[in-house]
C-alpha cells in the first residue's frame, strides 16, 4: 500500500510512534490475536491494550472484529497490510493525480489454461479448471483469479484531457504464481504490457500458502497471498519496486488512446510457465484491487513554473542590487 507523505497521513505516523504499538504490529504480523492475548504477551492490561488497538484502527493499520468462541465473545485483531511504501510529493505534479481502482474480476478479455478459476470472498465461481466460467457474469465480484498459462486484459478509460501532458503512470497489484494447491518455490515468468507495449518480464518466485493470508477468507485452503509489486513508468524508463527494468517511457505507451489496456501474460514460450494469481482487496495481504495512478501536468502548471522562474530571478537580482548598494554606502563611509 502507498502512503502519501502529507497532512492526511499524520495519523499513520502517530500510530507508529509508540514502542508498544510497534510490538503489537510485529505480533499481528505472525498471527491474529485477541485483545487479551496481546495484553498478556506485551505485559499490559486489557483496557490499555484496547486503547492502543483503537489508535491502530483509526490509522488503518489494524482491523478487529467481535467473534464468539465456546460461548465467549472476544475481539480478534489482524493487520490490514504487511507492506507500505512511502511516497514523497512528486516534484511539480504532486497535486495532478488521476486514480482508478480495477477489481480483479473486471477484465475485458481472458485466455487461460487450467489450472484456472476465480472466486468471490464467499464462493467459487462455476467449477475449478473450467475456463468457460471465467466469463461468468459473477466474475465482476471475483476477489481472486488464477490460471497456469494465458493472459488477462484490463481495459479502462484514459482520463487525461487533450490539454494535459502525461508525466508518469504508477501501477500496484498483488500477485503470485499458480501451482496446484500452493508451492513456495514455483517460478513463473509474467509479462506486463500497457497499451500493447511490452514493459518487462518479471519472474515471480512462488505461489505462497504456508501461512494464512491476512485478508483471505477462512474457507479458502489453497494459495493464500501474493507479493505487492509497484510499477512506475515515467520519462526515464520503467521501474519495478524502484529498480529500472526497461527503457520503455510514458512517451512509448500510446498515452493518447481513448482506452488504456493493462495486460498480464504467462506465455507458452516462457522459460518458467508457472502461472499467475491475482488477489483483490478481500484476498491476500493487501487491502486493494489493481491500482493505477496517472500523474500529469497542464498548461497552468507550465505558466506557474515560468512565473516562479521569473519571480526567483527578479528576487535574486533585487537582492544582488541591494548588496551592491550596501557596499557602495560602506565605501562612502
Amino acid at each position: 500500500m502507498i502512503i502519501f507523505v502529507d497532512k492526511d497521513s499524520v495519523p499513520f505516523f502517530e500510530a507508529l510512534a509508540s514502542e508498544v504499538r510497534v510490538e503489537i504490529m510485529h505480533l499481528l504480523g505472525k498471527e491474529s490475536l485477541n485483545i487479551k492475548q496481546l495484553a498478556e504477551k506485551i505485559g499490559i492490561s486489557s483496557p490499555i491494550m484496547t486503547r492502543h488497538i483503537q489508535k491502530l484502527e483509526a490509522a488503518g493499520l489494524v482491523k478487529s472484529s467481535l467473534i464468539t468462541m465456546n460461548g465467549v465473545s472476544q475481539k480478534k485483531c489482524v493487520l490490514i497490510e504487511t507492506e507500505y511504501r512511502l511516497q514523497l510529493p512528486h516534484k511539480d505534479i504532486s497535486q495532478n493525480i488521476l486514480e482508478v481502482s480495477i477489481p480483479v474480476g473486471h477484465y475485458s478479455e481472458i485466455q487461460a489454461k487450467p489450472t484456472c478459476g476465480s472466486a468471490t470472498e464467499d464462493i467459487i465461481i462455476g467449477y475449478f479448471d473450467e475456463p468457460r466460467f471465467l466469463m461468468d457474469p459473477q466474475r465482476m465480484n471475483a476477489q481472486i483469479l488464477w490460471f497456469t498459462q494465458g493472459f488477462v486484459n484490463y481495459a479502462f478509460p484514459n482520463y487525461l484531457l487533450p490539454s494535459q501532458t502525461l508525466e508518469e503512470v504508477d501501477i500496484s497489484l498483488e500477485l503470485s504464481s499458480e501451482a496446484p494447491g500452493y508451492n513456495e518455490d514455483w517460478p513463473s515468468d509474467i509479462t506486463f504490457y500497457l497499451n500493447g507495449t511490452k514493459l518487462f518480464v518479471w519472474t515471480c518466485p512462488g505461489d505462497f500458502g504456508k501461512r494464512h493470508g491476512i485478508l483471505t477468507p477462512n474457507w479458502w485452503q489453497a494459495n493464500q497471498y501474493g507479493l505487492l509489486k509497484q510499477i512506475r513508468i515515467d520519462r526515464t524508463g520503467t521501474y519495478l519496486d524502484e529498480v529500472r527494468v526497461s527503457e520503455v517511457t510514458v512517451m512509448d505507451v500510446g498515452n493518447d488512446l481513448p482506452t488504456w489496456n493493462l495486460r498480464l501474460e504467462v506465455s507458452e514460450h516462457a522459460e518458467h510457465i508457472g502461472g499467475l494469481t491475482l488477489y483483490g482487496k478481500k484476498f491476500g495481504n493487501h487491502n486493494q484491487d489493481i491500482l493505477v495512478r496517472t500523474f500529469y501536468t497542464s498548461p497552468e502548471d507550465e505558466r506557474n513554473k515560468v512565473k516562479d522562474f521569473w519571480y526567483g530571478r527578479n528576487k535574486t537580482m533585487q537582492e544582488t542590487a541591494s548588496i551592491f548598494r550596501f557596499a557602495e554606502e560602506e565605501v562612502k563611509r
